[in-house]
């Protein structure tokens, strides 16, 4: 194709000494260099993990509650532990990660254990997750954390979905201090008896429990916590069917009678009882601020009589601010 320019005369031809410097000009311009490759970091992502037991949290119900990193840990480990292989299966598929899996339960864990050890001791990536949730939360897992600790194998932990929290941030009871009691007994009078000694917890308690005893589980904890304390339902969290259910125990107990018991996995809450929140009179909550304030920061006062009371928190720290006025005027 002819190069040129219009001039005042018209179309003229570009002279070939003027193409030919143009042509060197461009021939030695060099090509941009490669971007150099991104080194590791805590945003980049390492071609294969470092050895050891990672403890991975997997979806409660919604599979896209699953963390970037978790994928990337999965797909780079040895071996995935877990309770039901068909189970974390359906996780895997679904993000087309084909690491292999074997079962480690609470049934075969004392067998398994050592298979397990014998792989970390040999320098692999070994990733632990439950069935659903943060592994060690009511499964065999600190077994095997107990004995890597011991055989100076690196642990590391990978945040992520867990019911109890999820449960308890939906509950609409108090969240600054809870107790995660995990199953009751399965036998009614066994069931009292451990609900009697939560009875004085000063915070809320957490617990799992299986769709057909629900109902039983709610009509002892109203006998024997208190029919009036406030509790909460959860069910099928995060999944299309999620439902929460909020009031006294008594009523609660009531409603499972007539509906029955209902689908999916469930976690119980109970908050406070008003016996408990009134455990200290007025006149009592001020002699402890005072003794409290004497040894130690207004904050760490409170923490102290929040702790042996039971009093919501906002209410001690008004009144410690009260006290500490008046003795220091």
């Amino acid at each position: 194709m002819e190069t040129g320019v219009w001039t005042q005369h018209g179309w003229e031809r570009e002279p070939q000494e003027r193409l030919m410097a143009k042509k060197r000009k461009t021939d030695s311009v060099a090509p941009p260099p490669a971007p150099a490759p991104r080194e590791p970091n805590e945003a980049g992502v390492q071609s294969k993990p470092t050895p050891g037991l990672y403890l991975v949290a997997t979806p409660i119900g919604n599979l896209r509650d699953i963390t970037l990193r978790a994928l990337d840990l999965l797909r780079g480990a040895d071996v995935i532990a877990c309770e039901d292989t068909r189970v974390t299966r359906k996780l895997l598929q679904a993000y087309g990660i084909t690491t292999p899996m074997l079962s480690y339960h609470e049934h075969n864990a004392q067998a398994m254990r050592p298979k397990l050890m014998k792989r970390l001791e040999s320098g692999e990536v070994v990733a632990l997750v439950s069935d659903a949730g943060t592994p060690l939360i009511s499964d065999p897992g600190f077994k095997l954390v107990e004995a890597a600790v011991v055989l100076g194998v690196a642990i590391t932990s990978l945040p992520g979905a867990s019911s109890v929290i999820t449960a308890l941030t939906l509950s609409a009871l108090p969240t600054d201090r809870f107790f995660f009691a995990g199953f009751l007994p399965a036998k009614s009078a066994a069931r009292r008896k451990a609900l009697a000694g939560f009875k004085e917890v000063p915070g809320t308690l957490v617990f799992f429990e299986s769709a057909p005893r629900l109902q039983a589980m709610l009509a002892d904890a109203s006998t024997t916590l208190g029919a009036e304390r406030p509790a909460s339902v959860a069910r099928e969290l995060t999944k299309k069917f999620e439902e929460l259910r909020r009031g006294p125990l008594c009523d609660l107990a009531a409603h499972y009678r007539s509906a029955g018991a209902p689908k999916g996995e469930v976690v119980v809450l109970i908050g406070q009882g008003a016996d408990q929140e009134a455990s200290l009179t007025p006149e009592e909550l001020d002699e402890s601020l005072k003794s409290a304030l004497a040894q130690h920061s207004l904050r760490d006062a409170v923490d102290a009589v929040v702790a042996l009371s039971g009093l919501p928190r906002k209410q001690v720290y008004a009144r410690a601010l009260a006290v500490s006025e008046q003795e220091g005027s």
